[in-house]
Order: C-alpha cells, then sequence, then structure tokens
C-alpha cells in the first residue's frame, strides 16, 4: 500500500545497560541491547483522529505485498489475533491527499505496533471524502456511504512520531 516513501533518518534508541545498573537491580542483567547506530529507512504519514502521526512499514504477512514495498515478508503475523487495532486503506478513488489511517497510537491502552489491514471503499455514486479518523470511518459505514472489507493481512507498522493538531 506505498504511495511515497519519504526519508527520515531512523535513530535506533537501543542503550546498552551498564554493569553498575545491572548490578542495582534496574532491568536486570543480560538486557544490554549493544551499541546505538543510525539507520536511514523510508517513513510514511498516516491519520489518527485528525492529526498525522509517522510510521515506518517493517512487516507485513503477505508476500505480494511485502515485494511491493520492499519490506520484510513475515508470514507468522497472520498469527497475531483480530482484536489489534485497524489499518485502513481507501481501496479505488480517495480524495487528494488521503494517507492511511490508524485505529489507534501510542498512549492508547489498545496501541501495537501490529495492525489490522481493513480497506475501505466509496459506494458508487458517492464523493470521496478526507478519511483522517476511525470515527470517521464507521461513522460513514453506518450511514451507507463507505463498504469494508476485512483482510487477514497484518503489518507491523510502529508509530514512531505521534502529530499534533
Amino acid at each position: 500500500m506505498t504511495t511515497s516513501k519519504p526519508m527520515i533518518a531512523l535513530i535506533a534508541t537501543a542503550v546498552a545497560i551498564t554493569g553498575a545498573r545491572a548490578a542495582s537491580g534496574a532491568g536486570g542483567p543480560g538486557m544490554a541491547m549493544g551499541k546505538t547506530i543510525t539507520v536511514s529507512h523510508p517513513a510514511f504519514q498516516a491519520f489518527y483522529d485528525g492529526h498525522k502521526d509517522t510510521i515506518l512499514n517493517l512487516d507485513v504477512s503477505s508476500k505480494t505485498e511485502a515485494a511491493m514495498d520492499h519490506i520484510n515478508y513475515a508470514p507468522d503475523l497472520k498469527l497475531v489475533p483480530l482484536k489489534t487495532p485497524e489499518i485502513y486503506f481507501v481501496v479505488g478513488t480517495a480524495a487528494t491527499g488521503q494517507l492511511a489511517v490508524l485505529g489507534s497510537e501510542p498512549g492508547e491502552k489498545d496501541y501495537t505496533p501490529i495492525w489490522r489491514e481493513v480497506h475501505v471503499t466509496f459506494q458508487a455514486g458517492q464523493t470521496p471524502t478526507l478519511l483522517k479518523s476511525d470515527t470517521q470511518i464507521e461513522a460513514l459505514m453506518k450511514k451507507g456511504t463507505l463498504t469494508e472489507t476485512e483482510t487477514s493481512t497484518r503489518l507491523n507498522c510502529p508509530v514512531i512520531k505521534v502529530g499534533k493538531g
């Protein structure tokens, strides 16, 4: 579901736990992540409750999407339960500026970087509107403006920056 790939520098924030910290009981022994490095990876924006969050698209349970998006194919992601939040993609005609829409973000009780991919389509004769929240999508489905198609695809797309406003 790739549209554009703006590049950002992703700072790996793996911090080694020092011997003094481990000795004090903080974190526990053997939890060192190693040296911090800097890597570059495409990042995307997605809407959540009217603002834009920045996400990384890392792994997907669909072999076709993995090849299309140049990310890791992880077939066992399909084993993740259905209760994870949705990531909505508009299929077919969409409003100008449409991005994926997230069903949660960090700080929410149900946030996880693993998403259930859901496709939404505007009904024939409906003018596409810019979808910016899962609440808006649910309301438009109740009105009959949109249809929703659940998929078995799971995506590992952590939110790395929460937008404002």
